[in-house]
């Protein structure tokens, strides 16, 4: 079973947001162990580029194994490519997975050089919180598809 660790700045703040990441974390249960772990948002006053050097920091001591950023600037994937893409990394020896949600002002670049791969969820900006919810959405339908289940359509 496969270890996936998603590492995000910022804490869920509303219950709706919670408990729809508390469902796909129950249904991805299922194929994988799965954490999410929240990093403090940077808190310097001096800059966006401070604030995402001060994220980086401990965004970069949670991850593990093979390191994948959501960012605008990524590699669109369709579903299907994201579950091949974690068939693949599997198959060539990975065990941990560790997806990377940025802050506000996005991350810092250091962060960009650690990754893996860096994927884009569409050209739009979503807020963090309801980033996490599309995250964890698609891994359990990339595990659905990896194991041939028919959540997915």
């Amino acid at each position: 079973m496969i270890r996936i660790r998603v590492v995000a700045v910022g804490k869920l703040k509303e219950k709706y947001w919670t408990d729809a990441v508390n469902e796909y974390l129950k249904r991805l249960s299922r194929y994988a162990r799965v954490e999410v772990t929240e990093c403090p948002e940077g808190v310097c006053d001096q800059s966006p580029a401070a604030n995402k050097k001060q994220e980086a920091e401990g965004i970069l001591s949670k991850c593990k194994g093979y390191v994948v950023l959501t960012d605008s600037r990524g590699e669109q994937l369709t579903s299907e490519e994201v579950a091949k893409m974690l068939d693949r990394e599997s198959a060539r020896g990975a065990s941990e997975f560790t997806f990377v949600i940025g802050g506000s002002h996005g991350v810092d670049e250091s962060v960009y050089a650690r990754a893996d791969k860096t994927v884009s969820f569409g050209k739009v900006t979503y807020p963090h919180q309801l980033m996490r919810v599309i995250l964890l959405e698609q891994l359990y339908r990339a595990e659905t598809i990896i194991n041939g289940n028919a959540y997915h359509k």
